[in-house]
C-alpha cells in the first residue's frame, strides 16, 4: 500500500469517529454555511485571518454581526458590505485589517454574478491554488493563502486550509501512520488534494481537524441548534 493510501485510510478511520465533520463538509461543499448568506461567509473568513480562537472568538461575533446587521437589513448583501461604514463594522470586530479584507472580497466578488451566494460559488470555480496571488480575491490586500482556501471550500471547492490546527493534526495522522506529510503550505494542501481519489474529503479533513483539536465539540454542544448554520 503507498504513503498516500495508507493515510487516507488512517484519515477515513478518524472522519468514522467525528460524524459531525463530514455534515459541516456537506454544508461547506454547497455553500449553506451560515444559511447560505455570502455576507456571513466572508465576515467569518475575514475575522478567522485575525488568527484567533474560531469557535470561541470568531462565531460569537460573526452571531452578533448575523443578529444585528444582517438579520436587521441594515446589510443585505456583498454590495452593502463592500460599501459599509468602517466606524458602524469596528462596533462588531475591532480589527480594521479584517475589515479592510472583508470589504475588498465583497467588491472582488461583485462581478462574478448577480446574487451573492452564486457569486462565490463562481469565482470559487475559476479559483486556481496555483498563481493565487494574482487571483481577483487572492489579490485583495491582507488576504493570504489560508482566507483564500477558506473561501474556496465555502465556495464549493473540496480543498484544504493549510492552518497550523489542520497542519497539526494530518501531521500527527501522519507519523501514526508512517507517512510523511508535506510541510510547505502550497504542497500540504496539493497532498490532501490527492486524498479525494481513496474517497477523503479535503474540506472534511479540515473540519475533523478543527473538531478535534479547538475543542469543537463542547462548543458546538454550547451553540445547540445553532449549530446547522456552522
Amino acid at each position: 500500500m503507498d504513503s498516500p493510501s495508507r493515510l487516507a485510510r488512517e484519515l477515513a478511520k478518524e472522519l468514522e469517529s467525528e460524524p459531525s465533520a463530514e455534515e459541516f463538509a456537506k454544508r461547506c461543499l454547497n455553500s449553506m454555511r451560515w444559511g447560505g448568506s455570502a455576507v456571513l461567509m466572508v465576515v467569518d473568513a475575514s475575522f478567522t485571518s485575525a488568527g484567533l480562537s474560531y469557535f470561541t472568538a470568531v462565531v460569537p461575533r460573526v452571531l452578533r454581526f448575523k443578529e444585528e446587521l444582517v438579520d436587521s437589513g441594515m446589510i443585505r448583501g456583498l454590495e452593502d458590505l463592500a460599501s459599509a461604514d468602517e466606524g458602524l463594522l469596528l462596533r462588531y470586530w475591532r480589527n480594521r485589517r479584517s475589515w479592510s479584507v472583508a470589504k475588498g472580497v465583497a467588491s472582488s466578488l461583485l462581478r462574478f454574478g448577480d446574487d451573492d451566494r452564486s457569486r462565490l460559488r463562481s469565482w470559487a470555480a475559476q479559483s486556481r491554488l496555483d498563481g493565487w496571488r494574482s487571483d481577483p480575491v487572492g489579490s485583495v490586500k491582507g488576504v493570504g493563502l489560508i482566507t483564500y482556501q477558506y473561501l474556496r471550500m465555502m465556495g464549493g471547492v473540496d480543498t484544504a486550509m493549510p492552518d497550523r490546527i489542520v497542519k497539526k493534526y494530518v501531521q500527527a495522522v501522519g507519523e501514526r501512520a508512517g507517512v510523511p506529510v508535506p510541510r510547505g503550505d502550497v504542497e500540504f494542501v496539493k497532498f490532501l488534494e490527492s486524498l479525494r481519489q481513496y474517497g477523503v474529503s479535503p474540506v472534511a479533513v479540515t473540519w475533523l481537524s478543527w473538531l478535534k483539536l479547538s475543542e469543537g465539540e463542547e462548543v458546538l454542544r454550547r451553540y445547540g441548534n445553532l449549530v446547522n448554520l456552522l
